[in-house]
């Protein structure tokens, strides 16, 4: 199930960029990307209810799969058709509904798991993370096939995504079922939408930790919408054309999911050394080299900063989005803690990421163009100016986060 819910995902998110550079839509990347954001603020908690209420949790990630699966086949179709005429209305539309019955399946399918693990008599804490180390596997596992099967510039990664969802569809059959929650135990809407957190706000150490939460949200999508056009814009100079990471960009950047997964190891020592500020503290500046990187290296002779650019994202993504989740864990109230924790996920992946994909479309706007070379279209330019503000961007947000904020002593 983890495989095939992340597979789908991996199939675009990294190189949808690409393809809408290539149909002549460069300049909306960042609507495309700031969707799932957008419909996050909303969608995880209203299919939540449905789930909690009236349809079980493995048959609800069922149905949100055959509709994300079938919007999704719908844009690949209009994109074909339409070629390089598409409307980006219609394209965003169809895509639109896609993401917005697809998010909410990721909340659902620990829901699924967890209910089994349970069922079987298995500890959660230590069965689930090495099966949700699949999801993983199956993210980099169809941005390897969308890369070998030459779909990184083409609308067949929106029908790899939606076949692989019809595929999940048709596997929720088999899963046991979620009961759904007795009346006792539902929750209300302000608890669905985590609005009681919102009180929070009244202290000023966590006012100001959700802040920076919503400030460094801001850098989490920048490079899934925009590392693979730019990597691939290199083809428009002879001496680069032919480099490895210009021809497989996606395999290159796959890289980061590799560290990613790593890098959840190495938190727990870097927690008890460090401490939930330091982590965090480095975690910012780890976005800082992320960008930093891809702004003075290049495929050929500086492929080498891309990899570490690769290898700092395990660190910059993990140490964040862990710690910020075990700090809203430790600081909070019990009765408010699930609230908190959906706050958290509301400022950072919800207003932050979309906040950024937006930010960081109007810079690249500004300093890059669409040009035609051979039969593809690629986004040329002044690359480096625009990674280079959005590391000077996290280095603001660093410095700002280790003067204000302060952690109380145990």
């Amino acid at each position: 199930m983890n495989f095939l819910e992340f597979a789908v995902w991996g199939t675009y998110l990294t190189c949808m960029g690409r393809y809408l550079g290539n149909i002549g839509l460069a300049t909306e990347i960042g609507w495309f990307y700031s969707m799932q954001g957008i419909v996050s603020i909303f969608m995880p908690a209203i299919i939540g209810i449905i789930a909690d209420r009236w349809i079980p949790a493995q048959r609800m990630l069922g149905i949100c799969h055959l509709l994300a699966g079938g919007f999704m086949l719908l844009a690949a179709w209009y994109g074909f058709s339409a070629g390089t005429e598409v409307s980006f209305a219609t394209l965003f539309t169809l895509y639109g509904f896609s993401v917005a019955f697809y998010m909410p399946t990721l909340a659902l399918t620990n829901s699924v798991a967890y209910n089994a693990l349970t069922r079987a008599g298995l500890d959660t804490v230590k069965a689930f993370p090495p099966i949700r180390v699949f999801g993983t596997i199956g993210f980099i596992a169809t941005m390897w096939l969308v890369d070998v099967m030459g779909y990184q510039a083409n609308e067949k990664q929106f029908v790899t995504s939606g076949v692989i969802s019809l595929l999940l569809f048709l596997y929720t059959f088999t899963l046991p079922s979620c009961p759904v929650a007795e009346h006792s135990e539902k929750k209300s809407l302000v608890d669905a939408f985590g609005l009681k957190a919102f009180a929070l706000f009244r202290e000023k150490r966590m006012a100001l930790f959700f802040i920076f939460s919503m400030l460094l949200g801001v850098s989490l999508q920048i490079t899934n919408g925009f590392a693979n056009p730019f990597i691939s814009s290199f083809a428009s100079m002879p001496e680069y054309a032919e480099t490895f990471g210009v021809q497989h960009a996606n395999i290159l950047i796959s890289l980061s999911q590799v560290s990613e997964t790593c890098c959840i190891l190495l938190i727990p020592f870097f927690m008890s050394r460090f401490g939930i500020k330091n982590v965090m503290l480095i975690a910012m500046l780890a976005w800082v080299l992320r960008f930093g990187l891809f702004g003075i290296g290049n495929p050929g002779a500086g492929v080498w900063m891309f990899i570490l650019s690769m290898i700092v994202y395990g660190v910059a993504f993990d140490f964040f989005n862990i710690s910020g989740s075990l700090f809203v864990d430790k600081a909070t109230d019990p009765e408010i803690r699930s609230s908190a924790q959906g706050l958290f996920m509301l400022m950072t992946n919800g207003i932050g990421a979309t906040i950024g994909t937006l930010g960081a479309q109007q810079v690249i706007n500004m300093y890059t163009h669409s040009e035609v070379i051979g039969d593809n279209v690629y986004t040329v330019g002044e690359w480096s100016t625009c990674w280079l503000i959005f590391a000077g961007y996290s280095l603001l947000v660093a410095l700002l986060f280790a003067l204000f904020f302060r952690v109380k002593k145990a």
